[in-house]
C-alpha cells in the first residue's frame, strides 16, 4: 500500500446520511404488537447497525424459525419502505457538502450499510444521490452483521481501497466496532448514540473541519 492508493470513504446510511429512525420505530412497533412485545425506544436503538435476524431473534426468541424471520422481516421492511416513500427525506446537516467535496477531491464513496438493497435505493432515490457513490453494499451481500467488519471489508473491496485508507462514517457503536475490526478510521456521529468510540467525533457533519478526512489518513507521528 502506497499514499497513490485510493481513499475511501464507506458511508452507514441510516443516522448518517438521512435519520428515518421515526419511521423504523413504527415499522417495529407495527411488526412486534401482534406479538404482544412491546418495543421501548432505548430496545430500539440498540438495534441499530444489525442486521434484522439478529434482532427478531433478540426480540421474539430463538426458537424462532427461518421462515418465520424471513417473513417478519420483509414484512416490517415493506412497512418501512411506505413510510419513508410517504414523507419527503432530506439529508443531515453537512451531508450534501461532504458528499460533493469528497467527490471532487477524488475520494471513493460507498454505502455499507445493514439495510436490505430495496431500502437503501428508496432512500437514495428519495435524496436524488444514486450517483454519489460508486458501490452500494447491503444486507444481502454480507453473512455476518456489524459489529463483525465484514460489510466495511467488502465496500473496501468493491473500491479497490485498502482498509488503511478507508475511513468509516457510522453512528452506532456496532458499525464504529466494525470499522475499528476493519483495521480502518471513522468519524461518529452522535445522531441516536450519545457515546461512540470513534477516531473523531461530532454531533453533527456540519461541524467537521475542512481537512477531517484527509488528517485521519495522515500516518501516526512516531515518538
Amino acid at each position: 500500500m502506497t499514499s497513490k492508493s485510493p481513499r475511501a470513504v464507506l458511508w452507514d446510511l441510516d443516522g448518517t446520511l438521512v435519520d428515518t429512525a421515526d419511521q423504523h420505530f413504527a415499522a417495529w412497533t407495527d411488526t412486534f404488537a401482534p406479538r404482544e412485545v412491546a418495543l421501548e425506544r432505548a430496545a430500539f436503538l440498540s438495534t441499530f447497525g444489525r442486521r434484522n435476524v439478529d434482532v427478531l431473534r433478540d426480540m421474539l426468541g430463538d426458537d424462532l424459525s427461518d421462515d418465520d424471520v424471513r417473513t417478519i422481516g420483509l414484512a416490517k421492511e415493506e412497512n418501512y419502505r411506505a413510510r419513508v416513500a410517504a414523507a419527503p427525506l432530506e439529508t443531515l446537516p453537512g451531508v450534501a457538502v461532504w458528499l460533493r467535496r469528497l467527490r471532487q477531491e477524488g475520494w471513493r464513496q460507498a454505502i455499507a450499510s445493514s439495510a436490505p438493497h430495496a431500502n437503501i435505493a428508496v432512500i437514495l432515490d428519495s435524496l436524488s444521490l444514486r450517483d454519489a457513490f460508486e458501490a452500494i453494499v447491503g444486507e444481502e451481500d454480507v453473512q455476518r452483521g456489524k459489529p463483525d467488519p465484514q460489510v466495511f471489508l467488502v465496500a473496501a473491496a468493491k473500491l479497490e481501497a485498502p482498509p488503511a485508507r478507508c475511513i468509516v462514517v457510522e453512528d452506532a457503536p456496532a458499525g464504529v466496532e466494525a470499522a475499528h475490526r476493519a483495521g480502518m478510521r471513522s468519524i461518529g456521529v452522535r445522531s441516536g448514540h450519545r457515546h461512540l468510540d470513534a477516531d473523531l467525533v461530532v454531533d453533527s457533519l456540519a461541524d467537521l473541519p475542512r481537512d477531517a478526512f484527509d488528517r485521519l489518513l495522515l500516518p501516526p507521528r512516531h515518538p
